[in-house]
């Protein structure tokens, strides 16, 4: 078998099942465990899963949003703070799902700003907040991840003009492609784009190229990428080379 369809044939395996171990993708292909270690660095390396002890996963949405929540705060907080100042008094702010948005969402407290969101964590960030007016995008509610997802998420979204949206993202590529881990998340995020004059992609060093099977969009479609990646890597240069504004947080 060409290692390519191998791979492919990997990739289709974490499309099912979410993780898969060196051991049995070794006795699925016939093939040395060396070999399937091979594999799983070379697609990691291409940002189409995370590489974990004994083998590979890609759904990092099965952990719980508490337990990501903690992972590279100080980094995530530096982040959201740094987008926080691009928000001027007036704007419509629509925030995607996620850790970094939920502490954005925490930094626009108090500002004479519209906030339209599906995530519920920002929500609980701003509910009490008497000067941002919040509006909620409805949808099948992932309770996993705090968001919202499905058709009435998506129509709701056609019917918002942003003045900036700032998107999450489980990987970058390093052509400058921004990635997905869940398919309900994906047309939620395109909607967000198609509704926004700015958009933002939050980023911290772990994404880039972090992980994801399905993409978003292109560097195309992104204004601003806020990250506080390696100002030599390779995504955060293609990411320049496509005209895209890159905010070292």
């Amino acid at each position: 078998m060409l290692t390519t369809t191998r791979q492919a044939r990997i990739l289709n395996s974490l499309r099912t099942d979410g993780q898969v171990t060196v051991e049995e993708l070794a006795d699925q292909f016939g093939v040395s465990a060396s070999t399937i270690r091979r594999d799983l660095n070379a697609l990691s390396s291409e940002g189409l899963l995370r590489r974990v002890r004994g083998g590979g996963s890609i759904e990092s949405d099965r952990v719980p949003f508490a337990d990501v929540q903690h992972q590279q705060a100080e980094e995530k907080s530096r982040i959201a703070a740094t987008a926080a100042g691009l928000v001027r008094d007036g704007d419509i702010v629509l925030l995607d799902i996620g850790t970094t948005t939920s502490l954005l969402a925490r930094a626009l407290r108090g500002r004479r700003i519209t906030v339209v969101t599906s995530s519920l964590a920002a929500v609980d960030q701003l509910r009490d907040d008497d000067a941002v007016e919040l509006i909620i995008l409805g949808g099948a509610v992932r309770k996993n991840y705090n968001s919202m997802v499905g058709v009435l998420t998506e129509q709701a979204l056609a019917q918002i003009r942003a003045t900036i949206c700032f998107l999450g993202t489980s990987g970058i590529r390093s052509d400058g492609t921004i990635m997905d881990t869940t398919g309900m998340e994906v047309p939620v995020k395109r909607a967000m784009i198609e509704s926004s004059q700015r958009v933002v992609v939050l980023a911290d060093a772990t994404k880039l190229p972090g992980v994801g099977l399905l993409s978003v969009c292109g560097a195309e479609s992104v204004d601003t990428l806020i990250t506080d990646a390696d100002r030599a890597s390779e995504t955060v240069r293609s990411m320049q080379d496509n005209d895209v504004e890159v905010i070292f947080a």
